[in-house]
């Protein structure tokens, strides 16, 4: 919030004053009012002694006396240790102080020397009264001060309570974002379509003699770390145009109705600056569907039905472009999806091999490379990776760089990279050599099956060295190319490679363990989407199942309450039988190569690493051998 100088309030405003008041009675104000001549008390006694002196002032400290000589022409008596008199530099110069010592006959020599003595109440000085008074009240005045400073987000108190209201959108010019769509790479059609929106806000004298309309709303809609907000900052720095950022939970608060007038206030404020761009991040946080909130009055419910009027209410817009992006475009409302709300719904999806490869041209143009370095194949091995990933692996490379102290990032620097990225950070706790056999057998099982199924992705590394992210060991498999369509026999493959490392346990050790329970989990849900998404299953037929909507958790179960007791009966047999049918594949193709699994095992529990060329000759080998 803006705010004049004169509205701001701080409490060091009020310490330094503080500070300045006592410094002022410490040096100025007491020294001006209390010109004495300090003594010695032996001094003291020394005049009393002589009959020198004409009147005394005793305190609780101190003695103040006024000596005899300087007062033959002007007897005015002390008051507070000061002669009363206009001529202050005669009479203030015989004034002497003396500090007050225990001595139980002096009021006895004041009385017998027939001299004139009194007491002085003790008075509180200028900073004692301000101590008195300001000191109680300083916890209430800084416990008021920061409840106000919170309630406007640091901003002071000018504006009081009503400032709740205000939104917290922040604002920057077009030039200031300070990305241009040739920052992004990998955006492909994404930004294509964006481009369009920049023309209208740039031109729009040019589309209007055709009755073209800016269009109200754009949604982009992908994964996360695919570029969405990156995306908009380009617009506002493409369009030159003020553009307001804000989150979608900054506008839910506990109080009712907050929500709401932040939602007026920040359109009043892109009205007047258009045209701009407002970009929502998350909006799901506050656009989600009205059908699952059961509170008809709830604060979501308000901000939500507010949005919706700026966007397409009686007032008009013009210039004013809402730019959202969510990862959720399911759950939202669908009276904001319509058309003249979010006109457009802009698919921002995982870069491509080529997107990829740009992105890492990007992010590595700073980095000193090794000329043996190829970010093609970088951007080949690393399919599903988003634009953060991406970013993620530069950066870990030329950290492993600085690391070993090298002038430039090398090939391995980047595989160390992503494998760190994939499976995490190895970690150096030694395993004993029973648990390392059974990771060798495990992970060996896996490879093994990879190998010898076609369709499977190769094999790029296998390790049994433990990370971080929990796994004793892992296989590296790096698909050759992006895959949009996946058949029924890749996914089948697919579950006996995930359930490889479970047979070779059964195989070799008798029994499985405790390790599979993740291989486990991702072939029960394979199986479990093509029987009920997919319609991969002869006796269920091409029929989804079980859509989200239509399930809830009573519990900690599951239940599917659109299908029968029957049907689910079938498609928990139906992901039984694919599951099972998996393991027995791979158990089938590791009986038949077990001497390869023997083999590769051993070098994995010497090397505790194998890279997908030592397989590839082992398993040549034995192809040689069994041709002969």
């Amino acid at each position: 919030m803006n705010m004049n100088k004169g509205q701001k309030f701080s409490v060091w405003y009020f310490l330094v004053a503080l500070i300045v008041a006592w410094l002022f009675a410490e040096y100025v104000y007491k020294p001006y009012t209390e010109s004495k001549t300090e003594v010695p008390y032996s001094e003291f006694l020394a005049d009393l002694n002589s009959q020198k002196i004409e009147n005394v002032d005793i305190t609780d400290s101190r003695i103040i006396y006024a000596l005899k000589e300087n007062i033959s022409t002007d007897k005015r008596p002390i008051v507070g240790g000061k002669i009363l008199n206009n001529k202050r530099s005669k009479s203030q110069e015989n004034i002497k102080s003396a500090v007050r010592l225990t001595d139980p006959f002096l009021i006895e020599r004041l009385a017998s020397s027939d001299i004139k003595f009194g007491g002085i109440a003790n008075k509180d000085g200028l900073i004692d009264l301000l101590m008195g008074i300001l000191l109680p009240m300083l916890p209430l005045i800084i416990i008021w001060y920061f409840i106000f400073k919170n309630m406007h987000g640091g901003g002071g108190i000018g504006g009081g309570i009503f400032t709740f209201g205000r939104s917290r959108a922040k604002e920057l010019q077009g030039e200031m974002s300070g990305v241009h769509f040739s920052d992004i790479g990998g955006a492909g059609e994404a930004e294509v379509e964006l481009r369009e929106i920049i023309d209208f806000l740039k031109e729009p004298k040019r589309f209007d003699k055709f009755g073209a309309k800016l269009p109200r709303g754009v949604l982009l809609v992908g994964p996360p770390g695919t570029g969405k907000t990156l995306l908009a900052k380009a617009c506002a720095g493409e369009a030159g145009v003020p553009f307001f950022f804000i989150t979608g939970s900054s506008f839910v608060e506990m109080f009712v109705g907050v929500g709401a007038a932040r939602v007026r206030d920040l359109f009043e404020q892109a009205k007047k600056k258009a045209p701009c761009i407002i970009f929502v991040d998350e909006i799901d946080a506050i656009g989600q569907s009205r059908m699952r909130n059961f509170n008809s009055n709830s604060e979501q419910e308000a901000t939500l039905n507010q949005l919706l009027a700026e966007m397409d209410g009686f007032e008009q817009n013009n210039g004013v472009v809402i730019m959202g992006a969510t990862n959720r475009p399911e759950i939202l409302d669908q009276a904001l999806m319509r058309p003249g709300r979010f006109d457009r719904q802009i698919q921002v999806v995982l870069p491509t091999e080529e997107g990829r490869e740009e992105i890492l041209k990007i992010h590595t143009k700073n980095l000193p490379l090794d000329p043996e370095i190829n970010l093609k194949s970088i951007a080949k091995v690393t399919p599903g990776f988003s634009g953060a990933d991406l970013a993620n692996i530069a950066n870990e490379a030329s950290l492993l760089a600085a690391r070993r102290k090298a002038d430039k990032v090398s090939m391995n620097d980047f595989d160390l990279a992503i494998e760190r990225v994939v499976a995490g950070l190895q970690r150096k706790t030694p395993l004993t050599p029973e648990v390392r056999k059974k990771v060798a057998y495990h992970e060996t099982g896996h490879a093994l099956v990879s190998c010898y199924l076609p369709g499977s992705d190769p094999v790029h590394k296998v390790s049994i060295i433990p990370t971080t992210k929990g796994a004793l060991g892992y296989t590296l498999n790096m698909p050759s190319e992006d895959k949009y369509l996946v058949t029924e026999a890749e996914l089948q493959t697919r579950m006996a490679v995930m359930l490889g490392g479970r047979a070779a346990e059964l195989l070799i050790f008798g029994e499985p363990s405790t390790g599979a329970s993740n291989d486990l989990e991702r072939a029960t849900e394979t199986a479990r989407r093509m029987v009920t998404e997919f319609g991969m299953s002869e006796k269920l037929g091409p029929v989804r199942y079980a859509s989200p909507s239509m399930m809830y958790l009573s519990g900690n179960t599951e239940v599917r309450n659109d299908i029968g007791d029957g049907t689910a009966d079938v498609i928990d047999t139906e992901i039984k039988r694919l599951v099972s049918e998996a393991q027995e594949k791979a158990e089938s193709i590791l009986r038949e190569h077990e001497k390869v699994l023997h083999e590769v095992a051993g070098v994995l529990q010497d090397k505790e690493v194998i890279n997908s060329d030592e397989i590839k000759a082992i398993v040549d080998r034995e192809k040689n051998e069994t041709q002969d």
